[in-house]
């Protein structure tokens, strides 16, 4: 089981930011995992096991989520300062070039960054996101997003989660809803489980645009010359078939790979996956040295 070590960086505006830094192969591109708008870095945990230590895993924290600052300006939590913040930690990390595995948010993100930094990603997998964004599951986060929302134990929170999600994952467990819990939430200090992010990340998501920004088809396009992989959840109200299909179709060497029984998003570790992420990945590394 690969161990994590906890690496802090500072925004240009003065934020102090967190990522779980998994240690991996120093020859090769490392893997930096841009989570979805709630979300933190544990949604990564089990993604960076299966990679690390064949490659390093950075999975990052935006501004407002998990250990990273929160931030002053509820107007900064958007898209672009988000890639701003992981330029920042790039030129903190001394990295060149890397591959980014973007969940909803972080592939809006990982778009971005395709422009801001040409020629610096080796790779990349979007996950359930495009640059089309299905007006459905826009409305369904914005009623949401924000809304603080406390438990009195870890079952409880499960419970919650299951009432109001179980359209996105209807095949699962408590145990996978107590597991989801475990990374959306944590114990506030008056011991009640809370969830893990500034509740003011929803402030600028809910003006039009502001889940993602300008022309994003040609944010995509900056990923034409690498590996690219779309993976869409079956049941998605967030990227459809024809907008996957597109995205495809725009990148020279894009693939997809739809997961069935799952909804808004996947979580990389289903079966239907698995393969589709291991191919992708071994065509983001560099060529072994003679």
């Amino acid at each position: 089981m690969a161990d994590f070590r906890d690496i802090y960086w500072w925004s240009a505006d003065g934020l102090r930011l967190h990522a779980r830094d998994y240690p991996g192969d120093p020859d090769q591109p490392p893997v930096l995992c841009l989570p979805g708008l709630t979300r933190n870095a544990r949604d990564f945990a089990a993604l960076a096991q299966t990679i690390a230590p064949a490659r390093r895993v950075i999975a990052i924290e935006f501004r407002g989520r998990g250990e990273s600052g929160y931030a002053k300006d509820p107007m900064t939590y958007v898209p672009l300062t988000y890639a701003q913040d992981v330029v920042a930690l790039l030129a903190d990390q001394g990295i060149d070039r890397f591959v980014t595995v973007g969940t909803s948010l972080g592939g809006i993100v990982t778009m971005l960054l395709a422009g801001m930094v040409p020629g610096r990603i080796a790779g990349a997998l979007l996950n359930d996101v495009g640059p089309e964004i299905e007006a459905a599951g826009l409305a369904r986060i914005r009623g949401y997003v924000g809304k603080p929302s406390t438990w009195p134990t870890w079952m409880h929170a499960a419970r919650g989660l299951r009432e109001s999600n179980a359209g996105a994952y209807p095949d699962w467990e408590i145990e996978d809803w107590l597991a989801m819990a475990k990374r959306l939430y944590r114990l506030n200090s008056a011991g009640r489980i809370v969830l893990d992010y500034d509740m003011k990340i929803a402030e600028p998501f809910r003006l039009p645009g502001g889940e993602a920004g300008p022309d994003m088809w040609r944010a995509l396009a900056g990923l034409a010359g690498v590996p690219v992989l779309v993976v869409r959840g079956a049941l998605s109200d967030i990227l459809s078939a024809a907008t996957a299909e597109r995205m495809v179709a725009a990148l020279p060497h894009a693939r997809a790979v739809t997961v069935p029984g799952v909804g808004h998003a996947p979580m990389l570790d289903e079966p239907a996956v698995r393969p589709a992420v291991a191919e992708w990945l071994a065509r983001t590394g560099n060529p072994p040295t003679a």
